[in-house]
C-alpha cells in the first residue's frame, strides 16, 4: 500500500493541516466543522492498516491523535460547564452532541461484559473519566443500577467539574466516587475492582497505553476484567490502537469493531489467575487466544464483525 498517495491519507493530511492551523481547539463553528469532516472521513469501513504506513504519515497520525484528544477534552469541559448550570444536570445530557453515541457504546460494552461475567459487578473503576464521565453515567443509570463506580482522572479540574454534575442526583451521588490520581501511582486499590474500564485517550500513543496496561496487569485482581477502547481501519487516525498481543498478563477474550457512528472498537480481556511474578519470569507473558475464545457478532449492529474477529484469531494462532 502506498503512503501519501493513498486518497484517504491525502484527505486526512489536508484536515490535519487545517486543524493544526486553528488558533485553539475549543468548541467553535470552525473547530466543530473540521472535526466533523475528519470523523466522517474516517468513519466508513476501510481496509487500511495504519501500522503499515510510512514514517511521515505515522508521525502525522500521532500528532493528529493528540489534537483530537485535546479537542475532545475541551468539548467535554465545555458541555460539563453548561450542564453544571442546570438544577438537575443529568436530566439534560442529550444536549451533548455525541450523547446518542455514548448510549450505543455503553449498551455494546454492557452486552460484551455480560457475555464474560457471570454476575453483576459490585465495584467498577473507570480510568480517564474526564469532566463529563458519560460512560459511567450511562452504565450506572441504565445497565448497572446497583454498581459502585470509582472514576479516576489525573486532572483535578476535570474531576471538579464531574463531581458538580452529581450533587443533585440522590442515587448516583452515593454510588460515584472520584479520585484525582495518575493511574500509574494507584496500586493496591486496583485489586478492589471486578472490572476496570480504560478510556480511549489514556495513553495517547501505543507505547504509553501499553505501559498503563502492564501496570493494570500487575495490580488488578486475578480474574478481573479489563475493558478498553481501541480503533480499527481509518478510525485509527482518531484514536490509538491496541493489539491483542499487547495485553501482557491478560487473556484476550474478544474485540468488536463497530461500523456505525460508534467510533471506538471495544476489547475485553481477563487478568490471568497466575501470579504476576511468574509472568515476569518468562513463564508465558502472552497466552494467545484459542479457537474457543468467544466471538461477539452483535448482529443488531453489523453481521460482518464476526469475520474480523475470526481473522484476528487466525492471525494470532
Amino acid at each position: 500500500m502506498g503512503c501519501q498517495d493513498e486518497p484517504l491519507v491525502q484527505k486526512v493530511w489536508e484536515l490535519y493541516e487545517q486543524i493544526s492551523s486553528l488558533e485553539n481547539l475549543k468548541p467553535s463553528k470552525d473547530v466543530n466543522m473540521i472535526f466533523t469532516k475528519l470523523v466522517l472521513t474516517c468513519m466508513p469501513p476501510n481496509p487500511i492498516d495504519v501500522t503499515k504506513l510510512c514514517k511521515k504519515v505515522q508521525e502525522m497520525r500521532s500528532k493528529l491523535i493528540r489534537l483530537c484528544g485535546e479537542a475532545e477534552g475541551h468539548l467535554e469541559s465545555h458541555y460539563s460547564t453548561i450542564l453544571g448550570s442546570y438544577e438537575n444536570p443529568l436530566d439534560h445530557l442529550n444536549i451533548f452532541p455525541y450523547y446518542s453515541n455514548y448510549l450505543k457504546l455503553s449498551l455494546l460494552e454492557f452486552n460484551i461484559l455480560s457475555q464474560h461475567y457471570t454476575h453483576v459487578p459490585s465495584k467498577i473503576a473507570f480510568v480517564g473519566s474526564g469532566p463529563l464521565p458519560l460512560t459511567s453515567i450511562v452504565l450506572a443509570s441504565k445497565h448497572l443500577t446497583n454498581t459502585t463506580f470509582h472514576n479516576y482522572d489525573i486532572d483535578p479540574l476535570a474531576n471538579s467539574q464531574a463531581i458538580g454534575l452529581f450533587s443533585s442526583d440522590s442515587d448516583l451521588s452515593k454510588r460515584f466516587f472520584f479520585h484525582t490520581n495518575d493511574i500509574m501511582n494507584v496500586t493496591n486499590d486496583l485489586k478492589d475492582y471486578e472490572v476496570v474500564f480504560l478510556a480511549a485517550l489514556v495513553g495517547m500513543d501505543k507505547e504509553d497505553k501499553v505501559k498503563v496496561v502492564d501496570h493494570l496487569a500487575k495490580y488488578m485482581a486475578p480474574g478481573a476484567l479489563l475493558m478498553l477502547r481501541s480503533a480499527h481501519g481509518a478510525r485509527a487516525f482518531l484514536y490509538p490502537v491496541l493489539d491483542p498481543r499487547d495485553l501482557r498478563g491478560f487473556e484476550f477474550l474478544s474485540v468488536f469493531h463497530p461500523t456505525d457512528e460508534v467510533i471506538n472498537s471495544v476489547v475485553i480481556a481477563r487478568k490471568y489467575a497466575m501470579p504476576t511474578h511468574s509472568l515476569e519470569k518468562g513463564l508465558g507473558p502472552i497466552i494467545l487466544p484459542n479457537k474457543c475464545a468467544e466471538i461477539q457478532a452483535f448482529n443488531h449492529f453489523n453481521q460482518g464483525n464476526m469475520i474480523e474477529e475470526l481473522a484476528i484469531e487466525d492471525k494470532l494462532s
